[in-house]
């Protein structure tokens, strides 16, 4: 019999229907989950039911999960969790963009260092929704501007557009906060 990593052993208790694993997950990854969602959705409410509707999804997708090593539960878990987000968004029919590509390169990287992961998340999470939505997909979810566009059914020259403007807006929202805490 062949040896189970616990990752492995985990996802196979779930699809037979273990509910202590299914526990096992939602404690272990929960957080995790609801710092993802917080990226895109920004009312804490809405943050609950995005987070609770992940998990559904999680689970009632379970079966379909083929472990494939160490770490790819985290991955599949992340594109399940940015997918239920966006499908939010999408439903409240909020995500506006503007497809204007700006001449100018961006200015200077700011110093990011001296600030908190909670400051930074906030200033991200008071991004524009479009904003919001391609620079979550394009940071940390590595996707190109061609996968974005896809995805949000749009062209890639406006993801690029809406990445442009939210590093820039969010430049000058780390500046301010460094000028007011004197960085």
């Amino acid at each position: 019999m062949k040896l189970l990593k616990p990752e492995e052993r985990l996802v196979r208790d779930i699809q037979n229907g273990d509910r202590a694993a299914m526990r096992r997950l939602y404690d272990q990854y929960s957080g995790y989950i609801m710092a993802i969602v917080m990226r895109y959705v920004p009312d804490r409410d809405d943050v609950a039911d995005v987070v609770q509707d992940t998990f559904v999804r999680i689970f009632t997708s379970m079966s379909q999960y083929e472990y494939r090593g160490e770490g790819t539960l985290r991955l599949w878990l992340s594109r399940v969790t940015a997918n239920e987000a966006l499908g939010f968004l999408r439903r409240k029919g909020n995500i506006t963009f503007t497809d204007n590509i700006p001449d100018s390169p961006t200015d200077d990287e700011p110093d990011i260092s001296q600030i908190s992961n909670e400051a930074l998340s906030e200033m991200i999470a008071s991004l524009p929704e479009g904003y919001r939505v391609v620079l979550n997909l394009y940071v940390f979810g590595q996707m190109s501007h061609k996968e974005i566009a896809d995805e949000l059914g749009i062209t890639p020259s406006t993801s690029a557009s809406q990445y442009y403007h939210a590093k820039k807006m969010l430049a000058n929202k780390i500046k301010e906060y460094n000028k007011r805490n004197a960085i």
